[in-house]
């Protein structure tokens, strides 16, 4: 298996993490790539027309991409350990995973904003709009513990990738802060050995 990789793409991140989670570290040969929303890379869209990371090889040559399903792709070949099969567990997972990568989507537009948009046309208003988009997750994870709580799925998995981000990106943003009881969460979570996994070419 073969993955197109950047070392500060969250999405790579939560497939490898997931990976690791699943016993699959090491199994998957990390590819260089260079995704950017502007100068956009060809060799990613001779895979993947969006050209995106991650974009994942299987071992008999299929293509796949985004991060949800090469997440579930690992998840099904690891005999579905992350995902639960049916019920309100499966869809409370999934709907957590969309959380998760809503915070990444908001987090990436609000990175692009400082550093893809020509400084003469940024909007802060648009990138307030974003940064507040995580910031009513993050109270709605506090006001919710039990999504969190006790729980190893790929919908906890997205949220910590969403927070790894946070603090990667935003120092600045402080979210400890405001939303302590989602910051406790994250410091033991944090401490996972997939998740304090780092990887590079």
């Amino acid at each position: 298996m073969k993955i197109l990789f950047s070392p500060f793409s969250p999405y790579v991140r939560k497939c490898l993490v997931t990976a690791h989670e699943l016993g699959m570290d090491g199994k998957i040969a990390l590819l260089p790539s260079s995704a950017h929303p502007v100068q956009r890379d060809a060799s990613i869209i001779g895979h993947n027309p969006l050209g995106k990371v991650p974009t994942f090889f299987t071992d008999d040559g299929q293509v796949l991409y985004d991060s949800r399903v090469i997440c579930e792709y690992l998840d099904v070949q690891a005999g579905g350990r992350l995902i639960p099969a049916a019920g309100p567990a499966r869809w409370t997972t999934l709907t957590l995973q969309s959380l998760g990568d809503g915070m990444l989507d908001a987090a990436l537009l609000a990175r692009y904003e400082d550093t893809a948009r020509p400084e003469a046309i940024r909007w802060p208003q648009w990138r307030a709009g974003q940064l507040d988009k995580i910031e009513t997750s993050l109270a709605h994870l506090d006001a919710e513990p039990q999504l969190l709580a006790g729980r190893v799925d790929l919908g906890t998995l997205a949220v910590g990738c969403a927070l790894w981000y946070l603090d990667l990106r935003f120092p600045d943003l402080a979210w400890r802060e405001r939303h302590a009881p989602t910051a406790a969460w994250y410091e033991d979570v944090r401490q996972r050995p997939s998740m304090a996994a780092s990887w590079a070419l």
